[in-house]
């Protein structure tokens, strides 16, 4: 999921996370990651937009 919000492919609706523009089939995941400080919430609504904290765990994958 962090490849897909790195790769500009969503969106943040309020705790949902929107892929291609279709809910997420897991409606937790957003507010996992967020909680996490994997996503950026200061754009909600709005594209999801990864921290630093999720961009180097993204390149360490």
């Amino acid at each position: 999921m962090l490849r897909a919000v790195a790769a500009g492919r969503c969106a943040l609706a309020g705790p949902t996370l929107l892929v291609d523009g279709l809910c997420c089939a897991d409606q937790f995941l957003g507010a996992r990651l967020t909680g996490a400080g994997l996503i950026d919430t200061a754009a909600r609504p709005g594209p999801a937009r990864l921290t630093a904290s999720g961009r180097e765990l993204l390149g360490a994958a």
